[in-house]
């Protein structure tokens, strides 16, 4: 009757000893991340004050590769323009991970009052144009490079790799360029150093300060664009019969589309959305046109979707400018594909976030129709996206100004715990693949 007694003694000094080294592990943790904060929010203000465009991040790029230079960290740069790439080599054998920030601003002129705001003016599609951090790239970036303070300290407990990922372009590179993930993985960044899983975040003003909102499965939209050029000829208003009116043709055509979702797509699958953004034809209040260009975006959460409605659009276009007299041109152009949550990572990555925000402060959000190109990565490798919550007490998330706003606005007390996010991710993912 003692050998079970003795087994049970060990079994459970081997349970405290094993919770006696995850707290001090825990605590030593929140120590370096503490120690971090102030240098995470530094970084973030030089970054805010000083934005560069997609594909022109050129100063943002030497400011980061100095900082993971100095932590001994590996650098890379140069990939896809103006990208930085860091590889921290784990002191213990481990498979390598992917940590993402993007470092791009917005063609936006500053309007919230604070003393880091940005003064930085560039030229953009042939205007002078305010740049901001209007998306919050700048405290990406600011978290990553604490991240990587942080785990580059922990090195040597570390089984495996991580691979810190510094963007460009997340917002599109300019016309006549290649940029941002797609062109990372069209370098080669993938097959170089083989990341298993990827990680990202972003931080958003639709939720509280400190709050992460997540979803498994699809999480953001396919982006894509449509053209249509409609041609018909020319003829006096007043005797319409002369010629082919490409502007009642484009209105048909409008109408039309608003069908393919509610009637052609199976949309209890996904949803989707077909929207107009520009039409634009004639020059007078009493002339029929030669022509009406159009151009709008496309959304949705399933990739067969997509196709289908790239190829009913093409159709229902063309089809109803036929039945007009009138001829339609249709051109897709394809962006970002749907950015999609794994399951099976997602489940594992609940306490890694619980453990940065707190239980209570980690919830399962809707799907947005906003589009990330976070998605490129996601679709090569197993892929988590969550959203950190930037919107200060006392004000309404669903009134704050939105991301993209001049006026968006950043709590950056939520910053030690989206670097905390990240960062947990990344050693618990380690330390999973470790004990299996």
């Amino acid at each position: 009757m003692k050998k079970p007694l003795i087994s049970l003694s060990l079994s459970a000094l081997a349970f405290v000893s094993h919770g006696a080294f995850a707290q001090t592990q825990s605590n030593t943790l929140d120590a370096a991340l503490k120690k971090s904060e102030p240098n995470v929010i530094e970084w973030r203000r030089h970054i805010h004050q000083n934005p560069e465009l997609g594909n022109r991040e050129f100063e943002t790029a030497k400011y980061i590769t100095q900082h993971l230079k100095a932590l001994g960290i590996e650098v890379e740069t140069g990939i896809a323009h103006t990208g930085v790439v860091g590889f921290l080599k784990g002191g213990k054998p481990g498979p390598t991970l992917a940590l993402r920030a993007d470092m791009d601003a917005l063609p936006v002129t500053e309007q919230v009052d604070i003393p880091f705001a940005s003064k930085a003016t560039t030229q953009y599609n042939g205007e002078e144009v305010g740049v901001m951090h209007a998306c919050g790239h700048d405290t990406h970036v600011a978290m990553l490079m604490g991240a990587a303070e942080v785990l580059a300290g922990m090195r040597d407990e570390l089984a495996g790799n991580i691979l810190f990922i510094f963007q460009p372009a997340e917002e599109g590179a300019p016309d006549g360029e290649e940029g941002g993930a797609e062109l990372m993985l069209k370098e080669g960044l993938f097959k170089k150093y083989k990341p298993a899983v990827a990680f990202g975040q972003h931080v958003t003003s639709s939720l509280p300060s400190g709050v992460i909102g997540y979803r498994s499965g699809p999480l953001m939209a396919s982006s894509d664009q449509f053209k249509i050029h409609v041609h018909g000829r020319q003829t006096h208003g007043s005797r319409p019969w002369g010629g082919v009116d490409p502007i009642t043709a484009s209105a048909q055509i409008v109408m039309g589309t608003q069908t393919l979702v509610s009637r052609q797509i199976d949309i209890t699958k996904e949803p989707a959305v077909v929207s107009f953004g520009i039409i634009d034809g004639g020059v007078r209040n009493n002339i029929i046109p030669d022509s009406v260009y159009m151009n709008g975006t496309i959304r949705n959460f399933d990739m067969d979707n997509r196709q289908e409605i790239f190829k009913r659009l093409k159709v229902t276009a063309e089809k109803i400018a036929e039945a007009s007299g009138a001829e339609a041109k249709v051109e897709i152009l394809e962006g970002y594909p749907v950015t999609v949550n794994n399951p099976a990572l997602t489940e594992e990555a609940i306490p890694a976030l619980k453990a940065a925000a707190g239980d209570d402060k980690v919830m399962v959000i809707p799907k947005i129709t906003g589009a990330e190109d976070f998605s490129f990565f996601a679709n090569e490798i197993p892929g988590f996206y969550y959203f950190l919550g930037v919107t200060p007490k006392g004000t309404d998330p669903s009134t704050a100004a939105s991301n993209h706003s001049p006026q968006f606005y950043v709590d950056e007390g939520a910053l030690k715990i989206g670097t905390k996010a990240i960062t947990q991710l990344a050693i618990d993912y380690l330390d999973r693949q470790k004990n299996q």
